[in-house]
This record gives C-alpha cells, structure tokens and sequence, in this order.
C-alpha cells in the first residue's frame, strides 16, 4: 500500500468521492491531500467493475441504449478520480504521488482487461455491431458503436484461452513499465544541474541569468544553476561562450534516462519494445506499426516512412549547408575541428543575430507570458466569440491559473494555465482535461490545463519559441472547449493520433499575424509595441534554422518507426545508430528524443510508432492556415465558423479525413508544409 494511504476512507471523508458542489463542479484542490488517492481509485474501479457486470448481465436483449450508453457512463467515478490524480501526478509530482502511480498501473490495466474480457459484454457489443443496419441508429450512434466494437476487438475481446490470457500479461507489464520509465526519467531531470560560477554567467543575457537564479533557489544551491529543463538549458546552449559548460550540460541533457543505476531507462525501453510486437502478433498483426498505424489517417508504416523521407531529404541537405557556415564561424574563433552538438546553438544564435538582426535577448521583453496568453485569448475571440474572466479560487499549485471562459453569456469552460518549470512536473507540455464535454445524461462542460514549462522570472518572459508553444498547447484547448459532442468517447481530442496535432499547430500561425503581434507584442516595462522593423525581421526568420529543427524532428520520428516496423530491436540504442547511420544524419545534430528519454514512446502508447503525427498534422496545418491567407483575412468569419463545426466541435464522430475535407474541399500535399518551413527551393 503507497504510503500514508488510508483503506477505511469513505465517499463522506474523501473528498474526491464526494459530489463536487463548488462554482462550476470543480475538484476541491484545497481539501484533497496524497492519501486520498488510493482509496479513491480503489473505490472507482469496484464502481466501474459493478457497472460493467450490471451491463454484461441484463437479462433484456442487447440495446444501444443498455450495452453502448451504459457502458459510456461506466467509468464515470473513474474519471473523475483519475481525471485530477494523473493530472496532479505529472504537473505536481510527490514522491507518495508516485507511489501510487507505480502501485495503480497494474491494477488499472487489470481493470480494462477484465472489461475487455468480459465475453458477456463483448458478445452483447458484437451483437449490435452485426446487426446495426436494423437498429435505425444516428450517424453519431453508428460511430460509437463502430469504435467501442473496435475497441473491444483490438484489444483481444476476440481472443481466447492462452493468448488472451498472455496479452492481458503483455498489457500490464507494459503499463507497469511506461510508468517506470516516466518516473525514471522525472527523476534524472529533478536530480541534475550545474552550478554556475560568477565565470560562467559571462555572455548570458539578464533574463537567463535571473532564470538560473530562479532555479538555484529552487535547488537551495546558493547560487545560479542550470538544469535540465529545456526552458533553461536551451538558451544556455544558445548564450553561453564557454564550449566545456555547454558540453558538459549536452551531454547531461542528451544523458536522461542513460545514467546507469535504478533511473536507467534502456532496458525498460528494450523490454517494452519486445512486448508490443508480441502484443501483436497475437492480435494478427505482422508488427505493432501496422497495428498502430491501422486506425490512424496514415494507414500504413508506408505511408509514414513516404512522408518522412520526402521531408527528410531537403531538410538533410538544408541543414549540411548551415552545418559548414557554423563550422566556419566556430573555426574564425580559432577552434579547429568539427562542429559538435553543442556548438550548434551557440553559433546558430550568432549568426541569426547577424543575419536577421535579432537578439532573443533584446526581444523577450516584448513577449510577456501575460501579453502572450492575451494575445492567445483575443484570437479565441475574435475567431470563435470565446470571452475569458480570471478565477480567483483554490488550485492544485500557487503557480496555476484558471479563467472562467464564455461565449454569449453561456459557460462554456473552465481553463487552468499552469506555465513554469519546477522540480515536481515533468518536461516538456501538454493539454488535458481533468473533465470532457459531454451530453449523455445532460450537459458537462471540460475543465481543461494547459501545462508548460518556462522558465520562471519577475516579469516572466517568453522567447518567441516559447510563445508557440503557448499558442500549440491552446489550439488543444480549443478543440476541448468548443467540443459539442454527445458521447464521452469522441470528445474534444479523442481522435486520431495523426489528426490530433491539427489544431494545436494550426492556431500557431495565428502568432504570425503581424496585427495580432502589434497589439500584443508590448514592453514589459515601457509598454511600447514591438517596433515594427523588430517585428518585420522576426516575421522574416520564421524558417530560420529549419533545416536543423526539421532534421532532429525527423530523425526521432523515423528511429520510432524503424522501432516498431519489424522484430523488436535487442538493443534499442544499437538501432537508433543503425537507423541514423542509414539516413546519414549529420553528426553535429541530436535527436530531439533521443531513446532513454524518448518519453512520447516509451511512456505508453500514445505516440508509439505515431511521432511522425505532428508531422501528418504539419502537412493539413499549413494547408488549413493557406485559406485563410487566401480570403484575405486571418480572422474570416465564415472560414472560423466552418473551422469549428467541421473540426474543433466534431471531436471523434467521424473520420479525419472526412473532417478535414469538409473543412477545406479537398485533403493536402506535402508542398504547403515544405513551403512553410522554407525546404520548397532547397536543391
């Protein structure tokens, strides 16, 4: 049992079993304490067990209504309570946090097995699926109904005997190892920094230094420090002149999860290779990219590896022309050699500032993470009629932030921004939802988090990196916000891996609008707008350096593939090389996710085999944002309406391809997102 868990708290003690009575059912953050959790999930699982038998053993013949809608409304308790635990856990970890992580993974996969193996259920489900041409249901009816039964059947309903009962161990032991890797990896960031001595603030800029010493009073190391945290340790490989520091701190941040001892990730990452291509060849699948890849808008590892390497080529060759710049920059300072890994930043950072005339240093105060979030707010606006109003009430952390979001005078949300880095959350960001829209049984609206990492100052500034990310994380937002589904499992982002990254990185583009810059883009101290020749160089170097952000992308997404395309590797780290000696990587670029902390495929199943999906969404992304461009108008009315019906509302209830030409009339090319990125003219 984790520790402090108490087994005799009840529905009238925990708070997370209550009903929620606060303003807008919100979770009672101030009341919840660590050894809630437990019993709570213990608690949620027996109620979803007795919901799911009660549906399995109904005497009446199968319905939609008592088989597909009871089952939909099973794991309500579950939800709830997982809904803010696994939130919390990632976002404000504690050690007895991750306690019960690692004793709940099991438990959790049991739980779906049980549901899956349930034969009376199954053949309940299987029943309607095959006789659904009788059952005179709606288009969104037929759609939940043909995922359940899939659901069902790819997770082994179907199998029997033995090799049902070795995939239900697949299932858990896999469970039980992505939560390892995680907490493995949490832990090589929280554990590692690099004290910085009065020497080794020379040539960093005072937003990085007051940032290092943010960090060192975190880390109580009586002094600036950096850490691995990418919002610190990429502008300290970008600024800092002193080659051995920015080696040392490479080599530490491309060393997560690869350090030897009990947070060592290689072996796990081995193991867990091993287990999905087992787990489908059980299922009947030839290797687990096909079966990953099958419901997803690629198809095929075909397909993927096609779109990959179309990009991969120009980028490669863009990315060796900048390589030689940079090395003869490094060598005029009188460093022989070849340009390293580490050096790639520090004099891409040098040469931008010559070429475009951009300091990052001089335009951070001009990108106010408040200035940012208004900037992201006012586009919802103007694009969808959201209005955003501050919460003043009890959070899971003194960092977080909620906004009450409306539309009309309707509720239509409760959004969490919870922005700069600590010890206790994980890397890099992402969106949630502690609650999803849904109509079954009346209407609940999401509570959604936006969660980042950057780095924390007084005022908090942003690079122009970071303001993208910010815009990313809130086009996920939208799509939970504005979902207007019936069903819990189509909502909001419940959708393909591979369409899923399309609206986050399609309200990107909204950044780039000049107008939305000029009025947002402000001093944090003088309150003067961004001056426009700033504005005009900044806009012009958005494909600055792609050569190098397309190359490392690129390559992570390949070695994720090559992964999962054919037997499992024995050793995982041996085919990455094999992988990037086959592509001829340039060696002084790394991966972006390097295997031991590759945490997209290796922390589950998420963005197995399905990395490359930001690059599918790339491709529907730069398309999206071109009709906009091509009415003249970023903020066209009918071209937003049109956005949000056959898209940010429509959640999962058709297919993704059928979303997007509704949407626009037609599906993409790959030329809009090699235009983009600047690779169309590369020779």
């Amino acid at each position: 049992m984790p520790p402090n868990a108490s087994p005799t708290a009840s529905p009238d003690t925990n708070p997370l079993l209550s009903d929620w009575t606060g303003p807008f059912g919100l979770p009672p953050f101030d009341e919840i304490e660590d050894d809630h959790f437990a019993p709570a999930l213990d608690a949620a699982l027996k109620a979803g067990l007795r919901a799911v038998e009660a549906i399995a053993d109904a005497p009446e013949a199968p319905s939609f209504e008592n088989t597909i809608e009871a089952l939909e409304s099973a794991d309500a308790l579950l939800d709830k309570v997982a809904g803010v635990f696994y939130n919390l856990a990632s976002a404000d970890a504690t050690d007895a946090r991750e306690a019960v992580q690692r004793d709940y993974a099991p438990k959790l996969s049991a739980y779906a097995s049980e549901i899956v193996n349930n034969t009376k259920l199954f053949a309940r489900i299987d029943t309607l699926w095959q006789n659904r041409e009788t059952l005179n249901l709606t288009a969104e009816h037929h759609r939940v109904l043909y995922l359940t039964h899939r659901r069902f059947t790819r997770a082994g309903a179907a199998l029997q005997g033995p090799a049902r009962d070795r995939l239900t161990q697949v299932k858990s032991r896999l469970a039980v190892l992505g939560t390892s890797f995680t907490q493995n990896l949490l832990a090589d960031e929280r554990d590692w920094f690099m004290v910085l001595e009065e020497g080794g603030l020379e040539g960093l800029p005072d937003f990085l230094v007051a940032s290092a010493r943010a960090a060192g009073a975190e880390k109580n190391a009586g002094g600036p420090v950096i850490t691995l945290s990418r919002s610190l340790i990429v502008p300290f490989l970008q600024y800092s002149p002193r080659r051995d520091l920015r080696e040392k701190a490479y080599r530490a941040w491309t060393a997560r999860g690869a350090n030897g001892g009990e947070t060592d990730n290689r072996a796990i990452a081995a193991e867990v290779l091993s287990l999905r291509e087992e787990r489908a060849r059980l299922l009947g699948y030839d290797s687990f990219a096909a079966f990953k890849l099958e419901t997803e808008m690629a198809g095929t590892p075909d397909a993927v590896r096609d779109l990959l390497m179309n990009v991969w080529q120009p980028a490669r060759a863009k990315a060796e022309a900048d390589a030689q710049v940079l090395t003869d920059m490094m060598q005029a300072d009188g460093i022989n050699g070849e340009l390293e890994p580490w050096d790639w930043r520090y004099y891409s950072e040098k040469r931008r500032k010559a070429e475009h005339d951009l300091d990052e240093a001089a335009l951070k105060p001009y990108l106010g993470l408040d200035a940012m979030i208004a900037a992201a707010f006012d586009c919802a606006h103007r694009l969808f009629g959201l209005e955003f109003e501050p919460l003043v009430i009890p959070l899971y952390h003194p960092d977080a932030r909620a906004w009450e979001v409306t539309r009309g005078g309707r509720h239509m949300a409760i959004f969490i921004g919870d922005y700069f880095a600590r010890s206790s959350k994980r890397s890099g960001a992402w969106c949630s939802a502690m609650r999803s829209q849904q109509k079954l049984g009346g209407e609940v609206r999401p509570i959604v988090l936006n969660i980042c990492n950057f780095a924390k100052s007084d005022p908090a500034l942003l690079s122009y990196d970071d303001a993208r990310t910010l815009f990313h994380e809130f086009g996920h937002a939208l799509h939970q916000m504005l979902s207007d589904v019936t069903y819990p499992s189509i909502s909001g982002t419940s959708v393909a891996r591979d369409f899923v990254e399309l609206p986050s990185q399609l309200y990107e583009h909204w950044l780039e609008v000049p107008q939305v810059l000029e009025t947002h883009a402000r001093h944090v101290e003088t309150g003067e707008a961004m001056p426009k020749d700033m504005l005009d160089r900044l806009l012009a170097a958005q494909t600055y350096d792609m050569g190098f952000q397309t190359v490392e992308y690129v390559a992570s997404a390949l070695v994720d593939l090559d992964f999962h395309d054919g037997p499992a590797p024995a050793d995982p780290l041996a085919a990455e090389a094999d992988t990037l000696a086959r592509i001829g990587m340039p060696r002084a670029i790394g991966m972006r996710h390097a295997t031991p902390h590759f945490a997209h495929v290796f922390a589950g199943d998420g963005y197995s085999a399905g990395y490359y999906s930001y690059m599918w969404s790339e491709v529907m992304d730069a398309d999206a944002f071109a009709a906009f461009e091509e009415a003249g108008d970023a903020f066209d009315a009918g071209l937003a309406e049109k956005l949000e019906t056959h898209i940010l509302s429509a959640g999962g209830s058709r297919e993704a391809d059928t979303l997007y030409t509704a949407f626009r009339g037609r599906m993409p090319g790959v030329g809009a997102l090699l235009k983009g990125r600047g690779l169309d003219k590369v020779a």
